[in-house]
């Protein structure tokens, strides 16, 4: 089995819907308006490849990002710098093999080099324990909570990164400083060569 964990392509955007769509009642539907913008405004925005089937996706954006979901804007309210997780989708046939638990090393990786929090939040009604064991044990907590437009309650999930002080201090201390020109560091470029995602500069 070849897995290929890469940046979304524009092509691919209607099997990232089907997928979303087609997920459950855990994943909030969306259409291909939405979705647009998504791949606008996401500075992390990646899918899971899998023998050259899309095996799942997963999208992040920074706290500046054009969003108006009421749990991003809840951390906005609260934090002014995070990488917040709005939602992870696996293929029904590709769960229960560890694609989660890779998705989120890889958006943690991006993240702990860019902000000192990763958010996400889960649903709480009802009640998902394979969610709560999964978030509790990768080290995020809970820091609030609060009800959607559709009245279910969801827990508002935070975990410090603790490599982004050394981050901060060696590379981004200045307003010129930046991170280190490295392939793993290479920044999301929009198709028409746009930056996506810049360096914090603290």
């Amino acid at each position: 089995m070849a897995l290929i964990i890469r940046d979304v392509r524009e092509q691919e955007l209607d099997q990232v819907l089907a997928l979303n769509n087609n997920a459950g009642a855990s994943i909030l539907p969306m259409d291909a308006h939405r979705l647009a913008h998504f791949f606008a405004v996401a500075g992390y925005f990646r899918v899971a490849e899998i023998d050259g089937h899309l095996a799942g996706f997963l999208i992040a954006l920074d706290a500046h990002a054009d969003y108006d979901s009421p749990n991003y804007q809840w951390f906005r309210s609260q934090h002014e710098d995070f990488v917040y997780i709005d939602r992870i989708v696996i293929a029904s046939n590709y769960r229960r093999h560890g694609l989660g638990r890779i998705f989120y090393s890889d958006v943690q990786s991006y993240a702990e080099v860019r902000s000192p929090l990763l958010a996400c939040e889960i649903f709480l009604d009802p009640r998902d324990d394979a969610s709560v064991l999964f978030h509790g044990t990768y080290g995020f907590r809970e820091v609030g909570q609060q009800t959607i437009a559709d009245g279910r309650r969801v827990g508002l999930l935070l975990k410090e990164l603790c490599s982004f002080p050394f981050v901060r201090d060696t590379y981004l201390g200045s307003a010129t400083a930046a991170l280190p020109a490295l392939p793993w560091l290479a920044q999301r470029t929009h198709r028409d060569g746009k930056t996506m995602l810049r360096a914090n500069a603290g």
